[in-house]
């Protein structure tokens, strides 16, 4: 078994990996429950933020030099209004939140415990720029008896909250993408989980 290398990188250092985080990305949301019908030109102009924003954090997983997960965050204040305004009407400041955006891994790496080094890397950083009160990711919403739900299809729920992590219905937002199935984009149910930065040092 391949030793997997970790590597953590933040604003400008995430350029040069854009291609490669794009493809991945494409890759593993096209399968439930995302079921994401995305394009390279798109992902690589959503990446851009994590240039931008000069307290993001990509957190990488190589197998040898080729990208095989990647998980990401950056404060929720560098994101979209569309991703703070969930936490405004529920009286949260935005700037006191680390969003966790999304960890992706090809289902040949997964059970190796590289899923756990995301969630780490993406806490440590947050905690490391002493700002912010709460940790942040949100999920879609998908029903039980979705027609490409797979037979075998495990949520991630109780390892999120083996994590730490508690489910905010109360925190969701609606965004639109296309679906592998669907002709057009359609709008899908975000949920929010929080977690308290300080429990991230346990």
């Amino acid at each position: 078994m391949s030793e997997i290398a970790i590597k953590h990188l933040s604003g400008k250092e995430v350029e040069p990996w854009i291609p490669d985080l794009a493809r991945l990305r494409i890759t593993v949301f096209r399968d439930f429950p995302y079921l994401y019908d995305g394009t390279t030109e798109y992902e690589e102009n959503y990446l851009k933020t994590y240039i931008q924003s000069q307290d993001s954090i990509v957190v990488l997983a190589l197998d040898g030099g080729k990208v095989i997960g990647a998980s990401t965050g950056l404060p929720m204040r560098d994101e979209t209004p569309e991703f703070q305004q969930p936490f405004i009407d529920n009286g949260y400041d935005p700037g006191k939140v680390f969003y966790c955006a999304e960890s992706v891994l090809l289902k040949e790496y997964r059970g190796r415990g590289i899923y756990k080094q995301f969630f780490t890397g993406r806490e440590e950083h947050a905690r490391k720029l002493e700002c912010f009160d709460w940790l942040s990711f949100c999920c879609v919403q998908r029903p039980t008896d979705h027609a490409l739900r797979p037979v075998d299809y495990v949520p991630l729920d109780a390892i999120w909250i083996k994590f730490g992590y508690v489910k905010h219905p109360e925190l969701h937002a609606s965004y639109d993408w296309k679906d592998v199935d669907q002709l057009e984009e359609t709008a899908h149910d975000m949920v929010f989980w929080l977690k308290p930065i300080q429990e991230s040092q346990s």
